[in-house]
C-alpha cells in the first residue's frame, strides 16, 4: 500500500530540513493520490524539475518513482514554472514541493 501523498509530502520536506536545505509545498493537491512534483531551485535563474516516472516505469504500487522531467543545466526557473502551469491544466491535484539549494541536491536518490 502507497502512502498517501500528504505524508510523503510533509516527511521530504521534514528530510531535507534535516539536512539544512529548506523546502516548501508550493502548491498543494489532493491528500490522497495528487502527483508530486520537486522543484530544485539553484538560485540562479536555473532550476531542475523531477516528477513522477512513467507508467510501467515504477516497481508497484507501493515506492513512488521519479525521473528527471527538466534539467538544470538547461532549464531555467521560468521554463520550470511553464512546464508546471501546463501540468496542473492538466491535472489540478498535482503537489509541488520546491527545494532551494545551491548545489542542487534532490534527496531522491533512493526513488529515482
Amino acid at each position: 500500500m502507497r502512502l498517501k501523498t500528504v505524508i510523503w509530502v510533509k516527511a521530504y520536506v521534514r528530510a531535507c530540513g534535516g539536512r539544512g536545505v529548506p523546502a516548501m509545498v508550493v502548491r498543494h493537491g489532493d491528500d490522497d493520490a495528487g502527483a508530486i512534483y520537486i522543484k530544485i531551485a539553484h538560485l540562479n535563474g536555473r532550476a531542475a524539475l523531477y516528477g513522477p516516472a512513467p507508467a510501467g516505469f515504477d516497481e508497484g504500487q507501493t515506492d513512488r518513482r521519479w525521473t528527471l522531467h527538466l534539467d538544470a543545466a538547461k532549464a531555467t526557473e521560468a521554463e520550470v514554472e511553464a512546464y508546471l502551469a501546463r501540468q496542473a491544466e492538466f491535472d489540478p491535484d498535482l503537489w509541488v514541493v520546491e527545494v532551494e539549494d545551491r548545489q542542487g541536491r534532490h534527496f531522491l536518490d533512493d526513488w529515482l
